[in-house]
């Protein structure tokens, strides 16, 4: 462990995957090898331009006057946070066996809790929570304005026919990764 912790010292400190979004809890080994230096404060995560904005306003309705400007301010949010409980499957919801090796590395290490708070570890990890929460808060209020408007989805809550077409387009998508695959299998095997 204190290998992989010196050999992350040395690379330079990347920043969270900017393709998935910031609620996305896929632990990866890395994640897991990062631990103590995301506990010294020495890499974090910095909070979206978006949520600090949803922050100091969750409820500005300014430039929002369509529905299509909603549907645009929900996507935007949904992009950062992740799909919505509306839509969530229960897989996004689960803890994983990276969560847990995670918080196995931060057991291990002695006085983990005082390390964080005098690093300023634990302050941002709470700045960040409440910048995801007002994020949240302001999606939740959007959907809701957009329903009252009778705006479709994503600027109100998920139906059932939403859920129904959203799921056959992941199956969609899936079984077109699935062949891209065997095709690529298929190319390499010949």
């Amino acid at each position: 462990m204190a290998t992989a912790a010196c050999a992350l010292l040395t690379a330079p400190l990347a920043a969270r995957d900017e393709d998935k979004p910031i609620t996305d809890d896929t632990v990866t080994a890395r994640d897991v090898a990062v631990t103590p230096i995301e506990d010294l404060n020495l890499e974090k995560d910095e909070i979206p331009p978006l949520l600090l904005a949803a922050q100091a306003d969750p409820y500005s309705l300014a430039g929002l006057n369509k529905c299509s400007k909603i549907i645009i301010a929900v996507e935007e949010l949904d992009a950062i946070l992740g799909p919505d409980f509306d839509i969530a499957t229960e897989d996004e919801r689960k803890m994983t066996v990276g969560s847990v090796a995670k918080s196995v590395v931060g057991a291990l290490i002695p006085f983990r809790g005082v390390i964080r708070e005098i690093s300023g570890a634990n302050k941002h990890e709470r700045e960040f929570q409440d910048a995801i929460m007002a994020g949240v808060m302001r999606r939740a209020y959007l959907k809701g304005i957009g329903l009252k408007q009778g705006c479709r989805y994503p600027a109100r809550p998920a139906d059932d026919t939403v859920r129904a077409r959203l799921k056959k387009e992941a199956e969609l998508a899936k079984q077109r990764e699935e062949a891209a695959a065997e095709a690529k299998d298929s190319k390499g095997k010949n």
